[in-house]
């Protein structure tokens, strides 16, 4: 309108103002607008996962604290019945030989057989993409229905398959219908040496611990604060790793690791002939 007693209309095409481009960018105070950008700004980025955290370092912890009970426990149980010395470092370097091979030969068999069963089952795969177009397309339709029961609707899941399927058939389906990376396929030396390796580290502990006396209780008293001292760290770090409470679990390994070094003691003094 173009009467004088009227103030002009802004056109859309007019460029906001400085203040009308503030109002947009920032929105006022009080607003949900602005408590949404507001928590936004002070989001510090993507959440961890704790499942992302290196799991062999989870089972690194694990396999210490293993090493760590049983030859503490151990000891304890030698030396509650035994005053000798000798015996007693004896007692503890056998086991941690023997938990260590023990453990490294076990993880050893364990992850072969997951291997073997990994391979087994791509070469299922492979057979079965080599069969032929009508076994190629029973093979696609697993990869669509895979799809859809993860949420994608139908026509757009079939244009996943089709492309994955393109690209790499055998790996597409170790990957979405057996759950098997191709390329990180169970490693059975890795695993001894990491089962091995942890176990001597956390058996180490109390043997050295009592390395260094030559009276028996402060032997006992040493290898007992070195244990305690060892199974509330892992216990933390086993935390740390997993998400939970660090004090809580590390009192949790604790318990069950004085539970074991009790009992192992209370059953040498019951039965040792020389009970210090």
């Amino acid at each position: 309108m173009d009467g004088d007693g009227e103030a002009r209309r802004p056109l859309l095409s007019e460029p906001a103002s400085a203040d009308e481009r503030s109002v947009i960018s920032h929105p006022p105070v009080g607003t949900e607008e602005h408590d949404v950008e507001q928590q936004e700004d002070m989001d510090p980025g993507d959440p961890q996962h704790f499942s992302d955290r290196a799991p062999w370092l989870r089972a690194a912890v694990l396999g210490a604290n293993d090493g760590l009970v049983s030859v503490s426990s151990i000891m304890l149980g030698v030396g509650a019945g035994s005053s000798d010395r000798h015996t007693l470092l004896l007692s503890g370097l056998s086991a941690l030989v023997a938990g260590a091979l023990s453990m490294a030969v076990g993880e050893y068999i364990s992850v072969s057989s997951q291997r073997d069963s990994e391979t087994a089952d791509v070469e299922t795969e492979r057979e079965e993409q080599a069969r032929g177009p009508a076994a190629r397309r029973r093979e696609l339709e697993e990869l669509v229905k895979i799809y859809v029961d993860r949420g994608l609707e139908e026509e757009l899941a079939r244009k996943v398959a089709i492309a994955f399927t393109k690209r790499d058939p055998i790996r597409t389906h170790a990957r979405d219908e057996l759950g098997i990376d191709v390329d990180e396929l169970a490693n059975p030396l890795q695993a001894a040496l990491a089962s091995l390796g942890s176990f001597v580290v956390g058996a180490g502990i109390p043997l050295l611990a009592a390395a260094f006396s030559n009276d028996q209780r402060i032997r006992l008293a040493c290898v007992l604060i070195a244990s305690t001292a060892a199974l509330l760290l892992f216990g933390a770090v086993g935390a740390w790793l997993g998400g939970a409470k660090r004090i809580r679990a590390a009192l949790r390994v604790l318990v069950g690791g004085w539970l074991a070094m009790g009992i192992t003691a209370g059953t040498g003094r019951l039965f040792g002939e020389d009970p210090a």
